[in-house]
């Protein structure tokens, strides 16, 4: 294993590798099949490098734990407003989070409908290319203009175009209070079109999920979050607004609703149970209809009903049942011999795949960061995405 102890020594390890490098940050966001190749971990480079309270700034090196982030983010009373999805409990995997492989998957969890996701508050990188150069985009205040938005690019890569060194991050401060309406024993199509319902309010949604299988039955879940008052009047506001779906029970407790968050961030439903995991983003209308074909074992709705969780017996493809319905469908959790015979990400229609290969081929030529990772066949045939 590499493990460089700053940029310069990481860029020199790029330099002169003479084969594949498999990225790992904290190793805990194993998802797709990775070609045989040395580890070349950001673990070392750690560290906050600035916090600006007042200015609502922050940087840090990529292998800094998330936990440390959210650690001196809550000392001031901020937040990182997008919600990162902690991977471990889904994929039994060990290690720390770590900033850097927050940005490289874009990791978002359900605060995402109301703020946006991780890209969205990402204001600049450092990274080091597949050649071994220092690349610097963005900057580390929000009136930041350039001419080739690579800070966009970054966050959702998976590391295939180059080794995050360096993040900076718009943060928000965190809601001095929360609440929780909860639907009982909602069918999931009258489910989603409650979370519909509540999302088109005036009251500031920022959490809408739905769980079939929750203990006790199907439950319709809603947060509003904010100042002690506004939150209490939303809340009772939403309420009487959701009633044609049934009576909301209230939830005010903070520990209670960030633990309720937590489990639908994190999939929790689906930890120790057996089987593949796969990840689907559609339209929330669309969202019923593709869990109808799926037959999946276990479902757990997101995002207002469009990002669907669903866990599946071992080796199905899930993907190929989506039929006309449109989205995106990711393998997150399979075997080893599932993994080889099912690409993890959605293919990708031609002219996308070859815009695409050409940032693969600018920024890493040898083609030497994380190969194979997101390769996937073309959805109308032609080259792979990253071959």
């Amino acid at each position: 294993m590499i493990e460089p102890r700053d940029e310069a020594e990481l860029a020199e390890a790029v330099l002169a590798a003479r084969g594949p490098l498999r990225i790992r940050g904290g190793g805990t966001r194993a998802i797709g099949q990775v070609a045989a190749a040395e580890v070349l971990s950001t673990a070392r480079l750690s560290g906050i490098t600035l916090h600006e309270p007042g200015a609502l700034t922050l940087v840090a090196r990529a292998g800094t734990p998330l936990a440390e982030i959210e650690a001196a983010l809550a000392a001031e009373g901020q937040r990182l407003p997008f919600e990162p999805i902690d991977h471990r409990g889904l994929l039994g995997t060990a290690g720390e989070p770590t900033i850097g492989g927050v940005v490289a998957t874009n990791a978002s969890g359900p605060r995402r409908i109301a703020v946006g996701a991780a890209r969205d508050f990402l204001i600049g990188v450092r990274f080091v290319d597949g050649e071994g150069r220092v690349v610097r985009n963005g900057g580390r205040v929000m009136k930041n203009v350039t001419g080739y938005d690579l800070v966009k690019l970054m966050a959702g890569s998976w590391g295939t175009l180059g080794v995050l060194t360096e993040v900076s991050f718009k943060v928000l401060p965190a809601s001095a209070a929360s609440a929780t309406l909860v639907l009982r024993g909602l069918g999931d199509a009258e489910a989603i079109r409650a979370l519909a319902s509540a999302l088109a309010s005036p009251f500031e949604v920022t959490g809408a999920a739905h769980d079939p299988g929750a203990a006790g039955g199907p439950a319709t879940m809603i947060r509003i979050e904010g100042f002690e008052s506004s939150v209490a009047y939303r809340a009772a506001e939403l309420a009487g607004r959701l009633a044609p779906f049934g009576r909301a029970e209230v939830q005010r407790d903070p520990d209670a609703n960030a633990a309720l968050w937590a489990g639908v961030r994190d999939v929790a439903a689906f930890h120790g149970l057996p089987g593949d995991v796969w990840r689907f983003s559609v339209k929330p209308a669309d969202g019923p209809a593709l869990a109808a074909r799926l037959g999946a074992r276990r479902l757990l709705y997101d995002w207002g009903g469009g990002l669907v969780w669903a866990l599946s017996a071992p080796g199905e493809d899930l993907r190929a049942r989506m039929d006309e319905i449109g989205g995106h469908a990711t393998l997150v959790r399979a075997g080893a011999e599932t993994r080889a015979r099912i690409a993890a990400f959605h293919p990708e229609p031609p002219a996308l795949a070859a815009l695409a290969l050409g940032l693969r081929r600018k920024f890493d030529p040898r083609g030497i960061l994380n190969p194979g990772l997101m390769q996937a066949a073309v959805a109308a045939g032609g080259a792979p995405a990253w071959s």
